[in-house]
């Protein structure tokens, strides 16, 4: 039985990784190195700020609701769900997962993650919501100890918090980022210390970017903003790059390209309908295509 482990890492600028190198973010390089990756892909073209980009990530919808997104433009805690912001029921990989018989959990280091406790309070099995991230690992690894669940969302903020503190890509924000990089290797450990997840397969990504010495990460239209990481690792993943793989999306260089036309770049919202992928089921969103992620043929239903 496959298990997956999506990571988000709040604030990842591609940069920080190459800047801090294997050296200094040795776990990130991990997975590049033995995973298929790229530092090219695209948050969602709307927004670049949390929330709507989570959403993305666990519905593989895009943001405007006129145009079937999720609705959530929002970043605040506030006492709303995605079914409201979007007029009308709108599935998870949660849900995809729970309707399937598997258990799943949700850890974020922020607490106006609580939107999707609120949104799907039946799909999600084990739920930890705040705005302590060494806390939020402690009960990461625990749930990973004693639970073979088969989606597990995990959401580290230290980055963008360290961003809005210093300004991106400063030296308090690349050290945010290796501490990340220290507490995704304790998650890797807990996983190689139990048999039962050998077959883990770790998704890992970002909600956005943030432009040096910036202290905003909200403008849309900044390359540095819109600009993050993509990487699937895991026993039965090949190694290389992502677009290399996956000749029907186009790697976009410099571009910001819009939804339109037939290649799209890889995007954090792809991360929903991949993970449903990985486990053998459905696509959370009807429009999907396949994403081929290793010469073992394993194709990964994505958003298109």
């Amino acid at each position: 039985t496959a298990h997956v482990l999506a990571i988000s890492v709040d604030g990842l600028n591609p940069a920080a990784i190459r800047r801090l190198g294997r050296t200094r973010a040795p776990h990130l390089y991990e997975l590049i190195d033995q995973g298929v990756s790229t530092l090219n892909a695209r948050t969602e073209v709307e927004r670049t700020t949390t929330l709507p980009n989570h959403t993305s990530m666990l519905t593989g919808r895009r943001v405007t609701a006129s145009r079937g997104g999720h609705g959530v433009t929002w970043d605040d805690d506030r006492d709303a769900t995605v079914q409201q912001a979007a007029g009308h029921p709108v599935a998870s990989v949660f849900t995809v997962v729970h309707d399937a018989g598997g258990s799943t959990a949700l850890f974020a280091s922020k607490a106006k993650f609580s939107l999707y406790e609120r949104s799907w309070p039946q799909a999600i099995d084990r739920s930890f919501t705040r705005d302590d991230e060494a806390a939020t690992v402690r009960q990461v690894r625990a749930d990973l100890r004693t639970h073979t669940r088969a989606f597990t969302f995990l959401h580290l903020a230290r980055p963008d918090r360290a961003g809005h503190a210093h300004g991106f890509l400063s030296s308090a924000y690349l050290k945010a980022v290796a501490k990340v990089d220290d507490e995704i290797g304790a998650v890797l450990d807990t996983i190689a210390a139990r048999p039962a997840l050998a077959d883990t397969i770790v998704v890992l990504t970002s909600d956005h970017g943030g432009a040096q010495g910036s202290r905003s990460h909200s403008d849309a239209s900044k390359l540095a903003d819109y600009t993050i990481p993509f990487v699937v690792w895991g026993p039965t993943v090949d190694r290389g790059d992502l677009y290399q793989f996956n000749p029907d999306y186009r790697d976009p260089v410099g571009e910001r390209p819009g939804y339109g036309g037939s290649r799209q770049p890889v995007r954090n919202g792809d991360l929903a309908n991949l993970a449903t992928g990985l486990l053998g089921l459905g696509a959370v969103d009807r429009k999907s295509t396949r994403l081929n992620s290793s010469h073992r043929c394993i194709s990964y239903a994505v958003f298109c």
